[in-house]
């Protein structure tokens, strides 16, 4: 090693040694740097921080599908739960689930018959040589009018499955565009006292219900409802585990009793094991 590299070495180890045995006082440091820690707050002090809430409940005012009994009826406000909600809206969860419940809806039942399927001789039509015609085999060949198809469909199952996750996160998704879009009504009861279908078709333009899908969390629809809007145009009554994505998407307005709403917030928890229920459904009395 040459005296000039070993010089510069030496003086590099030097500068290394001292700059690490300097104390970081407020004189080695710049002035901007100086100015700068002067002006922080001292870690002694403490910070008041109040943590806020991730998410906020939804309120909702309930409705009334039979007319209250006072003129000045109180406004009642229902808490709903921001988890299943008040959920980020996601269309393409949404196309995933509707897509996947109308593959569910198609028969599969289109069926042709192939050259070995069509009734008919085997005989070849004519020579391989000499007519000067293009070749051709039996009647039965799927370029002879009255042959077979040529890759046809054939019976076949068109139903797809998804994730559970997916589907409930498509519920969760539909139920909140539903009250983003206002479409979204919640009652105590979905009893209607008579089956007259006038009587309800009266009410429901009071309301502004028409093109409605009524979705109760009972054991069974109401019968003054079922019976009443049996015969209504684009009015339908449904039990909460038979509502679909598909359903809450191609409905403008869905109406759910409180029994509904407890059903949704119960089986679409964080901790719910399936989409459709089972899990929160009550065990048989004989299971312990």
């Amino acid at each position: 090693m040459s005296f000039g590299l070993k010089r510069a070495f030496h003086l590099l180890s030097q500068r290394c040694l001292s700059t690490v045995a300097a104390e970081p006082t407020a004189h080695n440091l710049p002035p901007s740097v100086t100015k700068l820690a002067n002006q922080l707050p001292s870690t002694s002090s403490s910070l008041s921080v109040q943590a806020q809430p991730l998410a906020r409940p939804v309120y909702l005012t309930v409705s009334h599908l039979v007319p209250p009994e006072s003129s000045k009826p109180q406004d009642e406000v229902v808490e709903l739960d921001s988890f299943i909600f008040s959920h980020p809206v996601r269309r393409d969860i949404l196309h995933l689930c509707v897509v996947q419940h109308l593959d569910s809806l198609r028969q599969g039942t289109a069926s042709t018959k192939t050259r070995g399927e069509v009734r008919g001789s085997g005989r070849k039509i004519r020579p391989q040589k000499g007519t000067g015609k293009a070749r051709l085999g039996d009647g039965q060949s799927p370029m002879l009018r009255g042959g077979g198809i040529a890759f046809g469909p054939k019976p076949r199952d068109f139903s797809t499955e998804l994730p559970r996750k997916v589907i409930m996160m498509g519920l969760r998704v539909a139920l909140s565009a539903r009250i983003k879009e206002h479409g979204l009504g919640i009652v105590r009861s979905l009893a209607w006292p008579t089956a007259k279908t006038k009587t309800l078709a009266g009410r429901l333009d009071e309301l502004g219900w028409r093109k409605t899908l009524f979705v109760t969390g009972e054991e069974s629809v109401p019968e003054g409802l079922r019976r009443a809007s049996s015969n209504l145009y684009k009015v339908e009554t449904k039990q909460v585990c038979e509502v679909t994505v598909y359903d809450l998407v191609k409905w403008p307005r869905v109406v759910l009793d409180v029994p509904a709403v407890e059903w949704f917030e119960r089986t679409l928890a964080k901790d719910s094991k399936s989409p459709w229920g089972r899990a929160a459904r009550s065990l048989p009395s004989s299971v312990s």
